[in-house]
């Protein structure tokens, strides 16, 4: 697999990351927290034959820039907004993983005229549940517990563990791996900041602050893909059963035995599933609703 040379364009005078690939009609790919575009890298040439595929860093993750500043689901639904204007694609099928259904989600209420499809993966917004440990991010004195777990030291002793465990016949999970990847990241000060911001804009001490459930009727004109992993430990599987109830005519797919990452663990299913959907559901009429104000 040849990866993607990533571009960069400049968003309100910072700097976006992200990688495309194919023709066709437009599908774009938004990772979760801690995540960046590497989370879909085994997705992309699975995809882009018939379709341009669209991945982004979002703003505080991968090689996009740490901006100070507004790091709410809304704020990162207009900057993949402004992507798509500089991009000169008008509608998109939307794939959010994690915090990137969220945002997903977040997209289709502000901009529901740019949304073919939306496709949610062990999204967020479905439900208060969440893994404590993203609810300890939010506590006070996090900004100090943070940089000693994420110093060199201690990522140096984690990893000689994996190795040593991996020699023993140990094999980590995708979760474990793309969730260790990510936490590497936050090893300078800007990033650490992003990643508490982002953090504290969804999730606070008793679990997701945010959630979709009063505007999920409202999307009764996009085809919807709910997928998710049944051994999901960040935000369970029972939140797929939630958005089936809430949302008129969605489609729910479970991975047997994969986890909140199902697009790595069974990356063949998931292109496949991709494709059908795409194939079996017309695009959405693309008629907006008036917007008051942001559900963020």
């Amino acid at each position: 697999m040849t990866p993607l040379t990533p571009h960069v364009i400049s968003l309100r005078g910072h700097s976006l990351s992200y990688v495309e690939s194919g023709d066709g009609d437009a599908v774009l790919f938004v990772h979760g927290l801690l995540g960046s575009h590497t989370n879909w890298a085994h997705l992309i040439h699975r995809l882009d034959d018939r379709n341009r595929v669209i991945v982004p860093d979002l703003f505080g993750h991968g090689a996009s820039a740490n901006p100070a500043g507004d790091y709410s689901l809304g704020a990162h639904a207009a900057t993949l907004r402004d992507l798509l204007d500089r991009l000169g694609i008008e509608r998109v099928t939307l794939v959010g993983h994690s915090l990137g259904g969220g945002i997903s989600l977040e997209f289709c209420y502000l901009f529901p005229e740019r949304v073919e499809r939306l496709v949610l993966v062990g999204s967020g917004g479905l439900g208060p549940e969440v893994i404590p440990a993203l609810r300890a991010a939010t506590l006070p004195g996090a900004e100090w517990v943070l940089p000693a777990l994420a110093s060199g030291w201690v990522r140096g002793k984690v990893e000689t563990v994996g190795r040593t465990l991996a020699k023993a016949g140990w094999r980590a999970s995708n979760d474990m791996r793309a969730v260790w990847e990510g936490f590497a990241r936050l090893s300078d000060a800007d990033s650490r900041r992003a990643f508490l911001a982002t953090t504290r804009a969804v999730i606070d001490a008793r679990g997701q602050s945010i959630t979709a459930h009063d505007y999920l009727p409202d999307l009764v004109d996009i085809p919807v893909l709910v997928v998710w992993g049944t051994n999901d430990m960040v935000i369970p599987v029972s939140h797929a059963a939630r958005a089936q109830e809430s949302i008129p005519g969605c489609r729910v797919e479970i991975f047997e035995g994969a986890g909140h990452y199902p697009h790595l663990d069974d990356p063949e299913r998931f292109a496949d599933l991709i494709r059908d959907f795409i194939r079996t559901s017309g695009p959405s009429e693309g008629h907006g609703h008036e917007v008051t104000e942001s559900a963020s």
